[in-house]
């Protein structure tokens, strides 16, 4: 797929942007485009998809998301405290929690008798959806065909406060593996639907707002509708995994890792099992998060869990430079779904780390086709850029303008994503004011990273000093990190510092990132001659 002129008709780029260019360019602006006005945003009405018209419900989509229990806890909940299977035991944990198979069945299977007492019984009624059912671990047509099933239900029975919050958080889904943000007030205001239905002990509600917060990156706002929620449901998978999310975000480490075992406790199963392993990552302790993940890939009972934790597997062997690991991990989650983003995107990372930038690029376009955000789109450039395409790698810079005014149009907090972004592939001014703002608002390992680096490129390697200690601390095995400050030391002039962290990078995971770790050998090659 190359690069050419976007084809008459496209819609016209926002305000302010280049006009995307060539059949990625141009399905990117086409998706996103705002209706209705600049700043604007569309699809204000959840039982609408943005910018489009009402989808009408047909065949088997017609079915909808079923709770399948008949009472008010979420499905797969544990009786009480220590009634699941843990961490230690995850082989046990099949049925803790409706499965992405299930899920599957359930949105293929008839219209099911629901509706209560004080309402008149209409003639056909659609499924009961489940108000904690999987939806970052099910196919993208499957959760196509949950959104449409639960716009019917909902249209057949507008009081219904869990499936309004249900809708809402397949609406967050859709955002995230689409990279589409005007899902966001369609989520907000389903959320605000389910809460005026029911004001009081709607935990539902209370997780799906915390998974739009942290999808907006309001990690506070995401923290303090977790503890909410679970103060009405302990067992809520949902806000007991945004919990952990919001934590890790905020840089609250031991108290994330607090949250995982707490949540390892109530509601054992996937979901809890990632977040747990990303924790002990970001610790260091590679040997546990691989333990950790082994035993949820063990657990796995469908293709949407396999396809999950298998990529999941693939990215830790990924960062830690296990090339031949992680693409026997990708291997297993495209068998259990080809059409899996991230394990596409993974898969291509390592061909691009081992060399094979024809694959890579193949890859990375197949994913930034569907997936357009600044991390997708910067990989593809830079896999342009090693194959000497220089005019089609900047073209994919460009884009990233274009999702950030989109995205903060729709609530979403881009400055981690803008500053990392541009830093290296655009306004380094704007990367810096970013980077501060970001810093302002939470203190993580990657914020820290993102400041320091955008000092970096902005010439201010002295005050980039003062963070490097807490982006990249001793035991660290993040490559990025360790090449941002083995740049920033040699800038300082800290020759021995800078050769001991960019050999560590480079010995981490040799081929990070097509562009970093060409400079990160070409700036070790020049320290040893010096």
């Amino acid at each position: 797929m190359s690069l050419r002129r976007a084809r008459a008709g496209a819609p016209p780029p926002l305000p302010g942007n280049p006009a995307p260019s060539g059949r990625v360019g141009a399905r990117f602006a086409g998706r996103f485009t705002r209706r209705g006005g600049a700043g604007e945003p569309a699809g204000l009405d959840p039982l609408v998809p943005a910018g489009l018209e009402a989808e009408t419900p047909s065949g088997r989509a017609e079915a909808a998301l079923a709770d399948g229990s008949g009472g008010s806890r979420e499905a797969g909940t544990s009786a009480g405290p220590g009634a699941g299977p843990q961490v230690r035991s995850a082989g046990r944990v099949r049925g803790v929690l409706l499965p992405a198979a299930a899920l599957a069945l359930v949105l293929t299977a008839g219209a099911l008798a629901f509706g209560r007492a004080d309402e008149a019984p209409p003639t056909t009624r659609t499924a009961a959806p489940a108000a904690d059912a999987p939806f970052d671990r099910i196919g993208t047509g499957d959760l196509a065909h949950g959104v449409t099933g639960l716009q019917a239900h909902l249209r057949a029975q507008p009081k219904d406060a869990r499936g309004w919050a249900t809708l809402a958080t397949a609406y967050v889904e859709q955002a995230r593996t689409g990279g589409d943000p005007t899902r966001y007030p369609q989520a907000e205001k389903a959320l605000a639907r389910s809460l005026a239905l029911q004001p009081q002990d709607n935990d539902s509600a209370l997780a799906g707002r915390a998974a739009l917060a942290a999808a907006r990156h309001d990690f506070r706002g995401a923290l303090r509708d977790a503890e909410a929620a679970l103060k009405v449901n302990p067992f809520s998978e949902r806000a007991l995994a945004s919990r952990i999310d919001a934590l890790v975000e905020l840089g609250s480490y031991p108290k994330a890792l607090a949250a995982a075992k707490e949540a390892d406790g109530r509601r054992p199963g996937i979901p809890v099992f990632t977040r747990y392993a990303y924790v002990l990552e970001l610790r260091g302790d590679i040997a546990g998060a691989r333990r950790v993940l082994g035993l949820a890939l063990d657990s796995a009972v469908s293709p949407g869990d396999t396809a999950y934790v298998a990529t999941a597997l693939g990215q830790l062997e990924w960062t830690q430079g296990a090339y031949a690991p992680a693409l026997r991990r990708f291997a297993t989650a495209l068998a259990a779904d080809p059409a899996y983003l991230p394990a596409l995107e993974g898969r291509a990372r390592v061909q691009a780390a081992q060399g094979d930038t024809k694959s890579a690029e193949r890859g990375l376009e197949d994913v930034v086709e569907r997936l357009p955000l600044p991390g997708q789109l910067v990989a593809l450039g830079e896999v342009y850029e090693a194959r000497g395409r220089t005019a089609e790698a900047r073209a994919q810079y460009e884009l990233i303008g274009t999702w950030t005014e989109l995205a903060r149009a729709n609530g979403v907090d881009t400055d981690l994503d803008t500053a990392l972004a541009l830093a290296d592939h655009g306004d380094r001014p704007e990367a810096l004011r970013a980077a501060r703002a970001e810093w302002k608002q939470r203190q993580t390992v990657h914020t820290a990273d993102a400041l320091a680096w955008a000092l970096q490129v902005n010439g201010r390697s002295a005050e980039a000093l003062s963070y490097i200690g807490k982006s990249a601390p001793p035991g660290c095995r993040n490559a990025v990190f360790l090449y941002h400050r083995g740049m920033i030391e040699r800038a300082a002039g800290r020759i021995a510092a800078a050769r001991t962290s960019l050999t560590a990078a480079l010995k981490v995971n040799p081929g990070f990132s097509p562009n970093g770790s060409r400079a990160a050998r070409a700036a070790l090659k020049a320290l040893e001659a010096s």
